[in-house]
């Protein structure tokens, strides 16, 4: 009898749980599109939304901004690699997202649809160093169909912002650094020297580069991504080239490499961007060893 009063008790406390748990999922789901226009509609919210973009500039697509701290670093371009720092609200102050909070900047490709269109117009207007908050509208945001289970449909979003930086990644200057011309005949100049550990064969790296042709044309690049390359080196994984230079590396430093055709891709080239017989230069970071 003891034993049958302890498993109904079991089973009372997890039904508890489980209703418990149901209710908590009701809360969580997304609000509607009428419940957001009548939340819209309401005198609390208009006065929040006054109050808000009181002071604001208002620009042709819709999107309101307050420059809160003047930056005097430069303004980004389209296309340009930057870190932003941001805390993201509703106009009644709900906060659903924050760089800030995680303590790491938000990397990110302006301009190229990576972000909201409030994002990509609003922070183009900064200076490096530059504050401010945005009050961007749901078509400038997510539109009809929200994100996640805060942002309602249409919902109109308040960031308070920081560009942190501009993120250039120029070709690498050789002049006056010596090169080393290995036996195989890979050409390598090291950048600066760390006192990192160098891969062994078979181990993880992980790489950023840029790839140029002799011309200085740039066919490929994983800074361009923000996403770094990674590959279990000396496995023929990657172009001979790739296996020796990287080999030659130890955790932190620099190298541009001059790779001859036959430790690349050779009579065959690859794809329509690096021709046959073409010697490759790669500007490369030895990120980590895994």
């Amino acid at each position: 009898m003891k034993n049958l009063k302890y498993i109904l008790g079991i089973v009372l406390v997890l039904n508890l749980c489980s209703s418990v748990l149901a209710q908590e999922e009701v809360k969580k789901v997304k609000p509607t599109a009428e419940e957001v226009a009548a939340k819209q509609a309401s005198k609390e919210y208009k006065k929040q939304l006054k109050d808000l973009t009181k002071g604001s500039t208002t620009t042709e697509s819709g999107l309101q901004y307050k420059i809160i701290k003047e930056g005097t670093g430069e303004k980004p371009k389209k296309g340009d690699m930057i870190k932003v720092h941001y805390t993201g609200m509703l106009v009644d102050g709900t906060k659903f997202d924050s760089s800030v909070d995680r303590g790491e900047p938000l990397p990110l490709k302006l301009g190229v649809g990576m972000v909201i269109k409030g994002w990509d117009e609003g922070i183009a207007l900064l200076n490096v160093g530059s504050k401010a908050k945005l009050i961007i509208p749901g078509n400038l945001a997510y539109g009809a169909r929200g994100s996640g289970v805060k942002i309602g449909p249409n919902e109109t979003l308040v960031f308070d912002v920081e560009l942190i930086e501009i993120m250039e990644v120029p070709p690498y200057d050789v002049t006056g650094k010596d090169s080393v011309v290995t036996a195989t005949g890979l050409k390598y100049w090291k950048m600066n020297e760390t006192e990192g550990t160098s891969p062994e064969k078979g181990q993880m790296v992980f790489v950023h580069y840029s790839g140029f042709l002799l011309d200085g044309k740039k066919f490929d690049s994983s800074w361009d991504r923000m996403k770094p390359f990674n590959f279990n080196v000396g496995m023929g994984r990657v172009i001979k080239g790739w296996d020796e230079g990287i080999m030659l590396l130890k955790v932190g430093e620099k190298a541009r490499f001059e790779i001859p055709a036959n430790l690349a891709y050779g009579a065959a080239g690859a794809g329509g961007a690096i021709p046959p017989n073409a010697t490759l230069i790669f500007d490369v970071e030895l990120l980590k060893i895994h």
